[in-house]
């Protein structure tokens, strides 16, 4: 590396999120057999205001930037002028994706070859407590003029690189660039020996952050290609960049198949609470409508009914009573059904619906209550909830289609209890059924629908 030209390079920008801010600053300093040959900066018209917070970061405020060129207008020459030379910079890949991005906008490819000073921070001074620019700079005594700004952080960028010359020794020096180069697709925080057991059979995947803060759980049914591709679109997204910046550890667990890694994604994030899961979140009280066989209208009751026996049928699982009637009223305007029949709207007689065109006058005797009951519950079936088939609890028996464990799930009223290796250990497992929840009802559904076609096998207890 140290006989190619190499581009010591940063940017300042509008934010974080490299799909949608945009670049305010771009130095880049050029170094040809250890000298700096050339170098580029300039400010950049962002044609967008930049956030207050960022300004007092980096001193770049939006009178300065008012003639500076746009990075369309600048795109052409910049790109001719980086080549293919490779990007030196601190968390290289957060630069390196503003300028992909900047450059797609502008029509014109980039995929440069890339230098992380920070991952290679880690690999020759494991021992520091921090491994960002500033306390890099106070370590080594490296005096800055100002800090966020991009000439000044490229410079200081290049006087590191040649203080780590002259401390390590050839051999030190060449070892970890090599090392630094083999994993140079990984997240800079991220010890990359974590990731030489990864497998890739299935099961579920835990990304931690600094102090072991948890930041995501996901599952796979292919464990490593399912984590290597989180940091290969980073890029491209502004989720996958933040996980990026910001874990520090991996942890997973095998699993039989694909229905346990579900069962115990969906478990873990509720134990967890990882800052970037969204879905399978611990639910509060969930709605569904209920309606009993001798009825002309459902009643919205609390999802826990589902665990229980019913002359009637259940429609729908709803986070909240405001869901599940905007549910109910978009389907009867689809259908033109009653709302004073279906009990969204109080009063008697022909409704306001009706006067519209929009109900077919259940309300008023122009149709039968019962063809109403059978319209509805007609176009209520794709959201019909299937109620426990068994009559208590069962085993499911998932075998690995790899030749890996074989797992036993025990379930209870769609309430999963835990699993075991063999059948008799789940025999034994004890313990009231938790609160029925909506995630682990639909994995379980939809796996229990086709069962020989996932290698399961259903035994009641």
């Amino acid at each position: 590396m140290s006989d190619t030209p190499l581009i010591f390079i940063d940017v300042e920008t509008t934010g974080t999120r490299a799909t949608r801010d945009r670049i305010t600053e771009i130095a880049a300093l050029k170094v040809v057999e250890g000298h700096i040959a050339d170098r580029w900066v300039s400010l950049i018209n962002p044609g967008t205001n930049v956030p207050a917070h960022i300004s007092q970061l980096t001193g770049i405020f939006d009178d300065m930037l008012c003639d500076a060129p746009s990075f369309q207008t600048v795109a052409p020459s910049l790109r001719e002028w980086l080549g293919e030379d490779c990007l030196v910079a601190h968390n290289a890949r957060f630069d390196a994706s503003f300028l992909r991005n900047e450059f797609k906008r502008a029509n014109l490819t980039y995929q440069p070859r890339l230098c992380c000073t920070l991952r290679l921070s880690r690999r020759l001074m494991p021992e520091l407590p921090k491994h960002n620019l500033g306390a890099l700079l106070a370590h080594f005594s490296i005096r800055q003029a100002r800090q966020h700004r991009a000439e000044e952080d490229a410079t200081a960028l290049w006087q590191l690189w040649q203080t780590w010359q002259r401390h390590y020794d050839e051999t030190t020096w060449q070892a970890a660039l090599a090392d630094e180069q083999r994993h140079r697709s990984l997240p800079a925080h991220l010890n990359s020996e974590q990731l030489a057991g990864l497998p890739t059979s299935p099961g579920v995947y835990l990304f931690y952050g600094h102090n072991r803060l948890p930041l995501y759980v996901g599952k796979s049914i292919n464990l490593r290609s399912r984590v290597l591709g989180h940091f290969q679109r980073d890029h491209q997204d502004d989720k996958e960049m933040r996980l990026a910046q910001q874990i520090q550890h991996i942890e997973w667990e095998e699993t039989a198949g694909d229905l346990s890694a579900q069962l115990r994604e969906a478990q873990l994030v509720k134990e967890l609470m990882p800052i970037m899961n969204r879905q399978l979140r611990r639910q509060g009280q969930l709605k569904t409508w209920y309606w009993p066989t001798d009825q002309p209208c459902p009643a919205l009751v609390s999802g826990n009914l589902i665990n229980q026996p019913q002359p009637g049928k259940l429609f729908g699982l709803f986070r909240s009573a405001k869901e599940a009637k905007e549910a109910l009223r978009s389907m009867a305007e689809a259908h033109q059904l009653c709302p004073q029949v279906l009990g969204l709207d109080k009063g008697t007689g022909r409704c306001f619906a009706h006067q519209l065109g929009k109900c077919q006058g259940a309300c008023c005797g122009k149709e039968s209550v019962e063809n109403h009951t059978q319209r509805a519950q007609a176009a209520l079936a794709s959201f019909q909830v299937t109620t426990w088939p068994w009559p208590g609890r069962i085993i499911i028996r998932e075998k690995s289609r790899k030749h890996g464990p074989t797992s036993h799930h025990v379930v209870d009223h769609w309430c999963y209890l835990g699993s075991a290796k063999t059948k008799q250990h789940a025999q034994r497992l004890k313990g009231v059924a938790p609160q029925f929840d909506v995630d682990t009802y639909r994995i379980l559904n939809r796996f229990l629908r086709e069962p020989e076609r996932h290698h399961l096998t259903v035994t009641p207890l």
